[in-house]
């Protein structure tokens, strides 16, 4: 008999501890943050349309620019993914829940006011310093903003750091008996080399914020150089957060590609242990890339040459992963759903943002178009073209999972369609822009410029109404849309052998373990009953 398969559309709005309920809490609240961080995008880039700051001031395009980055970066995309982390991991590795349910409870519930708060002061005092907030730039831009900023990003930080200890600490204690390390889905894998990054990681930051509103509240000097502190200090604090935050961003939506790409090509994936240890190695070497984001901040050219080498390097363990996503797709039986195409733009886009990050790891090409628009595309292609991409990506797959519901596929392919077009007219014609010449966080520029940022601005409005279809698709396929089975992607691992929407508990008896994740064609079958599955697969006999 299931236990209690039953929660109230009240359980999203309370202090549930339920990790589902989390997760969902997670991913809706990332989305809503999302809608306002695409929405200031598009206020940017209507103001970047002409080369005269005609539609809003200087001050108001600051704010838009530190507010936009803010609320991309901690707001949505760590929320989201550690939404779908919070739904996922117990699931797939057999368990009934975190390990701590309450600090994960506490952990969202600090996501809400973090936001609130970044959001409010723009009605009064947006921080404009960026979202790098340097000193002494945001010494001298209002302390009112830039101290609700610096309050905003410390809550958002210290959820991050309590989720990742509850991720890896569930991991590795909780999964059922039968499922060792080697035979763990590769999300797994990647949650507890995100989870590693944001331990070592985050605090470097929290401290750094902490003595820069010290500068800003106290006056002391720690960073200020009028009273004898440091700057470049704050750099290389807010780097070694900052450059393994990308890796924080993208490792959950690495592991998350890596199951969509097998279920969908019917493909056991190609080079399991090579995929999840690349992860630790890029955790590790994550750590030892920060200063090459400050090749022109007075670092001297022998530690320059370290950190070229060292982000050069990193280029390794992430060419693993994409080497084994493609050859997980070659000559398989590829399904082209709406989550395949999300995973198929995901490993494009990321491709091009990753050679071009290995552009920017050379020195003397860095410090030519350092703070250049091809800095810009770069980073969009890694985030919004990665990470992005990658959320909607895993929605489309479980989805299912989560709601009980089939997503539709036409409007969902409409929405790769829209979103596919609008990223690429948006973002490429900048690494032109930066190759030329045009700064970035300006709103005035040279007329010089002005026909490749109309074409930026159309692919960001192209980009604004992707959003329409998936938002409604969302929400009618939740409620109307046709009922999905437990395993509608016929997949092997452990999520998909419970009830959709799992019941409370997840599973009745937990789950034995017989065939791999990822073991697509050698002789196991998805199609029985969920709950049969693991007690009766057999594998095929020898040929």
């Amino acid at each position: 008999m299931l236990l209690g398969n039953e929660r109230k559309w009240t359980d999203y709005f309370t202090f549930c501890t339920d990790h589902k309920v989390i997760g969902i809490q997670y991913l809706v609240t990332a989305f809503f943050f999302y809608l306002i961080g695409g929405a200031l995008a598009t206020a940017m880039r209507t103001e970047l349309a002409t080369p005269a700051p005609d539609v809003v001031t200087p001050d108001v395009y600051n704010g838009l620019l530190t507010l936009h980055g803010t609320v991309m970066l901690f707001l949505w995309i760590v929320p989201a993914g550690a939404g779908l982390a919070n739904y996922l991991i117990p699931l797939m590795i057999g368990a009934r829940d975190m390990a701590f349910p309450r600090l994960n409870a506490i952990a969202f519930w600090m996501i809400p006011p973090s936001g609130i708060l970044l959001i409010s002061s723009f009605f009064y005092e947006p921080p404009q310093a960026g979202w790098t907030s340097y000193p002494p730039l945001s010494l001298t831009t209002g302390m009112l903003g830039e101290g609700i900023w610096i309050l905003s990003v410390l809550l958002g930080g210290t959820a991050s750091i309590l989720g990742g200890l509850n991720f890896l600490v569930t991991i590795l204690k909780m999964r059922v008996p039968s499922m060792p390390l080697t035979k763990m889905p590769l999300f797994c894998w990647a949650m507890i080399a995100t989870s590693l990054l944001i331990l070592i990681s985050t605090p470097v930051l929290a401290g750094a914020l902490i003595l820069l509103a010290f500068d800003l509240i106290a006056g002391t000097a720690f960073f200020n150089p009028t009273g004898g502190g440091n700057p470049v200090v704050y750099q290389h604090m807010f780097w070694f957060y900052s450059h393994p935050a990308v890796y924080i961003f993208v490792l959950p939506l690495f592991g998350a590609i890596s199951e969509v790409v097998s279920v969908h090509a019917r493909k056991p994936i190609f080079g399991y242990r090579a995929i999840a240890y690349s992860s630790i190695v890029i955790s590790f070497l994550g750590l030892i890339v920060w200063a090459h984001h400050m090749f022109t901040s007075g670092t001297p050219p022998w530690l320059r040459m370290f950190f070229m080498i060292t982000t050069m390097v990193i280029a390794v363990p992430t060419g693993i992963k994409v080497f084994g996503w493609v050859a997980t797709l070659w000559r398989g039986k590829i399904a082209f759903t709406s989550a395949m195409l999300f995973a198929l733009g995901f490993i494009s886009l990321f491709l091009i943002g990753g050679i071009s990050g290995v552009m920017l790891a050379a020195v003397p090409f860095d410090i030519h178009v350092h703070d250049t628009y091809f800095v810009v595309a770069h980073f969009h292609y890694v985030l919004f073209g990665a990470s992005v991409f990658g959320i909607f990506m895993a929605v489309y797959h479980w989805f299912p999972k989560m709601t009980g519901r089939m997503m539709n596929e036409f409007w969902g392919k409409v929405h790769f369609a829209l979103s596919f077009i609008g990223m690429n007219l948006t973002f490429m014609p900048m690494h032109e822009l930066g190759l030329r010449g045009m700064n970035r966080r300006i709103a005035l520029y040279d007329p010089q410029f002005t026909d490749l940022n109309v074409i930026a601005t159309i692919g960001a409005y192209v980009m604004a109404v992707s959003t329409i279809p998936f938002l409604i698709n969302a929400v009618w396929s939740w409620r109307y849309g046709e009922k999905a089975p437990a395993n509608p992607w016929r997949a092997l691992t452990l999520e998909w052998q419970t009830l959709s929407p799992p019941h409370i508990e997840n599973f009745e008896e937990l789950p034995e373990l017989i065939t791999g994740p990822y073991d697509y064609g050698l002789g196991y079958t998805a199609e029985r009953d969920p709950e049969e599955l693991y007690a009766h697969a057999v594998p095929a006999p020898a040929s």
